[in-house]
């Protein structure tokens, strides 16, 4: 757990009645920050408009045809279109994969310095990569770089969650949960990480279903 998260925590209780009550049911925040910046892209290019199920199984396909190398930019630009079809990538997510691939051996997409650029910086820096959208940056923002104010409105999961939580008559769409989720600037990211607690308390961040996901053009 970050050491930000019970601050905000406790703000965010203080704040809101609803997201007190929602705090007691789940517990403390147990959102998880992945290290490993590439990966965390590639997987999420994977799991665009598939199950969890689906997307876990390519995934552990492609990692044993990359073996000890690992899931780094070298050795995923050394597997042929063959290899990643054989892992069940589509067309559109292979041409993504290498696009991001080569614009990170480019240089053209940083990872090692994203961190240094604000949030808005983070998501026009990554969108520039096929495949990749608003969502996926969102997400990125929050698993990768533990961002505390990151509100993904395109995110059904927390549309529900928020819905549930805070016992509205229907689904907000995305302006309206933009609009509803102002008053819990700077935690937002705590918000939506409880919304999706609503719907299932064993769901990690990477498990979000998005209303519009990322998905490749073709």
């Amino acid at each position: 757990m970050l050491p930000e998260f019970a601050k905000a925590r406790r703000h965010l209780a203080r704040r809101d009645p609803a997201l007190k009550k929602l705090i007691a049911q789940v517990g403390p925040c147990t959102l998880q920050v992945s290290s490993d910046r590439f990966a965390v892209l590639v997987r999420s290019i994977i799991s665009q408009q598939i199950s969890s199920k689906a997307a876990m199984s390519i995934s552990g396909r492609l990692c044993v045809a990359l073996g000890k190398r690992g899931l780094h930019p070298r050795a995923l630009a050394s597997l042929d279109d063959d290899c990643l079809r054989g892992a069940g990538l589509s067309g559109p997510k292979m041409r993504a994969l290498r696009d991001l691939t080569a614009k990170v051996l480019a240089g053209d997409v940083e990872l090692e310095t994203i961190h240094q650029r604000d949030d808005e910086a983070v998501i026009e820096h990554l969108v520039q990569v096929r495949g990749i959208g608003p969502w996926t940056a969102d997400m990125f923002l929050l698993s990768v770089l533990g961002r505390l104010d990151v509100w993904p409105v395109g995110d059904y999961g927390v549309r529900v969650g928020f819905a549930r939580g805070w016992g509205l008559a229907e689904v907000p769409t995305a302006k309206e949960l933009s609009d509803l989720g102002e008053p819990f600037r700077p935690y937002r990211s705590l918000v939506a990480w409880y919304c999706w607690q609503v719907l299932d308390q064993t769901v990690p961040i990477d498990g979000a279903v998005p209303d519009a996901p990322d998905a490749p053009s073709g």
